[in-house]
């Protein structure tokens, strides 16, 4: 089962990235567990600067940028 987790404190941006994962998932079929993360400690556990971020099993994927859909199924293969 792949990890995903969605950095971000919240904003409007963060909140969009979540559903764009949430649909992507949908749409591979790909088993996965999602997790939002907004403690500020926890993300600087994945060294980013920039949010949202995207971590998919561990390795942060995208950082600053709302992807789409699209873009995330391919993380997901």
């Amino acid at each position: 089962m792949k990890e995903i987790k969605v950095l971000g404190p919240g904003c409007h941006k963060c909140e969009q990235l979540k559903k764009n994962v949430e649909q992507a998932v949908a749409e591979s079929g790909v088993e996965c567990n999602v997790e939002k993360i907004t403690d500020m400690l926890r993300m600087s556990e994945y060294g980013i600067m920039l949010t949202p971020a995207l971590v998919v099993d561990g390795e942060v994927k995208s950082v600053g940028k709302v992807l789409s859909p699209a873009d995330i199924v391919a993380f997901l293969k």
